[in-house]
């Protein structure tokens, strides 16, 4: 008799899907909603996850809650051009940051703040992917200018880098805090 492999649902994955899918609707978010959490998911997702068929269903997930924002919703198409095929290159670049940071497994403070610079870098690469992309490619700006470029970047930047921050601290606390609660056996089994 064969036995079929099964594949394994990992909460971890699950925990942050539902994140994505509490949060994607608003970009900056409302007085009722709060921020895109997606950066800090794909960067957590490579950091403990990995697996490039997680990434792929993430990648679905966030192009299926624009479409239904977008459609079903009235959440404003603006953002939505030619220039959107490069916010691959910007999940693929916190992706990359969290596995890159996979080598400071051992929690210390140094490992600690690598990690912090990780996700400020990966952030900041993701950030000139999906603006720059935007800004130049998308079509709304014909008469664009340097000027009007980085001006747009001092507007979007601050807001962008600090909610992924403030989301990957806080998952990385929760994340640490449910690990020390768990037996050493159980704790990669949990993530």
């Amino acid at each position: 008799m064969t036995h079929k492999p099964t594949l394994a649902v990992k909460p971890g994955a699950v925990a942050l899907m539902a994140l994505m899918a509490a949060t994607r609707f608003h970009h900056f978010g409302t007085p009722f909603a709060l921020p895109d959490a997606s950066l800090a998911i794909f960067f957590c997702a490579g950091l403990w996850l990995g697996g490039r068929y997680l990434f792929a269903m993430l990648l679905l997930e966030a192009g299926l809650i624009d479409y239904l924002a977008i459609t079903k919703l009235g959440v404003s198409d603006f953002c939505v051009s030619k220039a959107y095929v490069f916010l691959i290159a910007s999940y693929g670049a916190m992706w990359l940051g969290g596995k890159w940071c996979r080598q400071f497994a051992h929690l210390s403070l140094v490992s600690a703040g690598q990690q912090f610079m990780a996700l400020v870098v990966s952030t900041s690469i993701a950030f000139l992917f999906s603006n720059g992309s935007f800004y130049w490619l998308s079509g709304r700006y014909p008469e664009g200018s340097w000027v009007q470029y980085i001006e747009r970047v001092a507007m979007y930047y601050p807001p962008y880098l600090t909610h992924t921050l403030i989301y990957g601290v806080v998952i990385f606390a929760l994340v640490s805090a449910a690990k020390s609660f768990l037996p050493a056996k159980t704790r990669q089994e949990a993530i």
